[in-house]
């Protein structure tokens, strides 16, 4: 696989369309579950709102497309992360996003900190495996690791973006 592709030609929309659709996946998952973005866990997405982000969306697909490894490795972990979005989106979107958020966090609070924290890096910890395996047993096929680097990305990004949600819950919680 090239590491660049020309503007205009089959691989350049090759790489264009799967930036699109997967983007696009995770617009979708993050609209149906939270519409008015109160359970947006990025805080640069939830800052720009839908029409930014949007925006910003095209013109990272358009300017990645031309990579097209970085292409995949953006295009696996946000089909991964629409699955997740997917996953309790109808919930959310049932209970509504402020009930959700309470209830969700009033649940947080009745636990075990160290057994949630465990959990969330055992659930992490084994997808990444998965993508480092990946990496590691495609050796000559760069799309097949950049898959692997995809899915690592994927669980970084939940591992980091529960923590940051976990660090403001707890600093909310001491400010009362």
């Amino acid at each position: 696989m090239p590491d660049y592709v020309s503007f205009g030609g089959p691989g350049y929309f090759a790489m264009l369309g799967l930036l699109a659709f997967a983007r696009g996946m995770d617009f979708l998952s993050t609209w149906i579950a939270t519409p008015n973005l109160v359970l947006e866990g990025n805080p640069l997405a939830k800052k720009l709102g839908w029409k930014k982000s949007i925006v910003l969306n095209i013109v990272m697909c358009v300017g990645f497309a031309f990579s097209p490894l970085p292409a995949v490795v953006i295009s696996t972990t946000s089909v991964l992360v629409a699955s997740r979005n997917f996953q309790q989106a109808w919930l959310m979107r049932a209970l509504g996003e402020e009930f959700y958020r309470s209830w969700h966090i009033a649940r947080l609070f009745e636990s075990s900190r160290p057994l949630y924290l465990f959990c969330l890096f055992a659930q992490t910890g084994l997808i990444a495996i998965v993508g480092g395996a990946l990496i590691w047993f495609s050796r000559e096929f760069a799309v097949t690791a950049a898959i692997g680097w995809g899915v690592v990305a994927y669980a970084a990004a939940v591992a980091f973006y529960t923590l940051l949600s976990l660090w403001r819950m707890g600093r909310l919680a001491g400010q009362n």
